[in-house]
């Protein structure tokens, strides 16, 4: 993938909604709310900081219809992976929530307030159909696959969020940068090329030696950003992991490599996987992206 520098619009929607803060506050304390899963605070958080961009919410089903036949949003943007928020249809029922209702959306670990959605539709999926689109085969063998049927409720809720409040990290803090503090942290170190490398598990020498090969190549600086969200089942934890992207970082040359967290939930979806990881690099403004082999 290669790009214009710093990566095109960002789409940040703490930055967007700042200016109303102290309203949405008020306002999710007296709503309705849904507290996430870890896979959707995962998403939500990169929706809200714009790695997701141009997503400025879970996709409706007009959108996710789009994304399983076409790859792409209705509006024509490339978007390989469906981001949809599944809920227990029974319990909105119960809380009166339909189409242009607002949700609060609640953090699971503190049950603070994330964001706000704003309902546009409520729509059931065929679960197959979803496998097969996106993993390439209905087969309960592949995480994600498995994942979907025994982890997703039913019912998908559809709509924009507006951002209330960020959620709170107390590992790693220094290197959990978010897209717009990446995209200034190359302009500060007048980074114009930056080739992007993702990993979920521990980097050894030929990944530093494949790194360092692209990036001369390409005459370019590397962004080493690991994921730090779900991964898949048996894979060695994020404390391991961020110990060894740690120390390897001072076996690069002086001044070429730079290492940031991502908070992904992956999917392990094959092709369409590394598409939307591509997509979500340029958003931190890498202007290129390695794909490995089997990449996710």
């Amino acid at each position: 993938m290669a790009n214009t520098p710093h990566g095109g619009i960002l789409k940040d929607l703490y930055v967007r909604d700042e200016p109303i803060h102290s309203e949405l506050q008020a306002e999710s304390e007296t709503l309705p709310s849904v507290t996430l899963t870890e896979r959707q605070l995962c998403d939500l958080e990169l929706i809200l900081n714009g790695g997701f961009s141009p997503l400025e919410g879970f996709l409706t089903q007009a959108e996710y219809a789009s994304v399983l036949t076409t790859s792409r949003l209705p509006t024509g943007e490339v978007w390989t992976i469906p981001i949809y928020l599944d809920v227990d249809i029974a319990e909105l029922q119960r809380l009166g929530v339909e189409a242009g209702s607002r949700v609060a959306l609640r953090d699971p670990r503190d049950d603070q307030a994330l964001a706000i959605i704003t309902v546009s539709d409520l729509y059931t999926v065929d679960r197959e159909a979803e496998a097969v689109q996106i993993y390439g085969a209905n087969d309960q063998a592949h995480p994600a696959v498995h994942y979907l049927f025994n982890s997703t409720r039913d019912t998908y809720v559809g709509g924009r969020v507006q951002a209330v409040n960020a959620p709170q990290h107390y590992d790693y803090v220094a290197i959990r940068r978010s897209p717009a503090e990446v995209r200034a942290l190359f302009k500060k170190l007048n980074w114009t090329r930056v080739v992007a490398f993702q990993t979920r598990n521990p980097m050894h020498r030929a990944h530093r030696e494949l790194t360092v090969r692209a990036a001369r190549m390409r005459h370019a600086n590397v962004l080493i950003q690991p994921v730090v969200g779900l991964t898949k089942p048996g894979d060695i934890d994020h404390f391991t992991r961020v110990r060894v992207y740690q120390a390897i970082m001072a076996k690069y040359p002086n001044g070429m490599a730079q290492l940031s967290l991502l908070p992904l939930a992956m999917r392990m979806g094959g092709p369409r996987e590394a598409v939307w990881h591509a997509i979500i690099r340029k958003n931190f403004g890498a202007t290129h992206f390695i794909v490995g082999r089997d990449h996710a």
